[in-house]
Formats: structure tokens, C-alpha cells, sequence
């Protein structure tokens, strides 16, 4: 069964959302978390772009791979808005 491990930022606070992709994730149904981490029951991952990727990109030459963002929101002590974007995937075993 292929999962993802994304650790959290340490400042991040309950309660929070989650995005994969800028769509909205539910607990328990979509992911756990676990030791400080999201832990998801699918494979992501982040497209690393090489150089020569990024030269056949510059001559309108397409490759596209998966690239998969998840993105964290909480609400801090103070009251306002936090934000923590295109997070790390940790860990991806399939």
C-alpha cells in the first residue's frame, strides 16, 4: 500500500487545513497524523526539474510530471492567518 509521510512545521497548531494540490483534505478519510507529520494512503510527490528539463522547458518543449503541493492553514495566537506552502514530502513508500 503506497503512503507519504510530510512532517509539520513545528509552529503549526490544531486546529488546522490541509490542501493537496489546493484541494481540501479531510482527516481521517484522506490523512492521519502522526508524530508531528501528515501521513497520507496515497504517493506524492515533487517534480524536480534538472537542467536539461529546464532547457528543453525554455525551448517550449513540455515534460510534466507529478508534482504534488500540500499546503498547511492554522490560525495563530494572535489571531491571525498562517500559511505553510509546498511543504516537503518526507517520505514515499508504494
Amino acid at each position: 500500500m503506497a503512503r507519504s509521510v510530510v512532517p509539520l512545521p513545528a509552529e503549526v497548531r490544531s486546529p488546522f487545513q490541509v490542501y493537496v494540490n489546493g484541494v481540501p483534505q479531510r482527516a481521517g478519510d484522506d490523512y492521519q497524523v502522526q508524530d508531528g507529520a501528515l501521513v497520507f494512503a496515497r504517493a506524492l510527490r515533487k517534480d524536480k526539474v534538472s537542467g536539461r528539463r529546464w532547457l528543453l522547458g525554455a525551448y517550449g518543449i513540455g515534460t510534466y510530471r507529478q508534482d504534488d503541493s500540500v499546503d498547511v492553514r492554522w490560525t495563530r495566537e494572535n489571531g491571525t492567518a498562517a500559511v505553510a506552502e509546498r511543504l516537503e514530502i518526507a517520505e514515499t513508500v508504494e
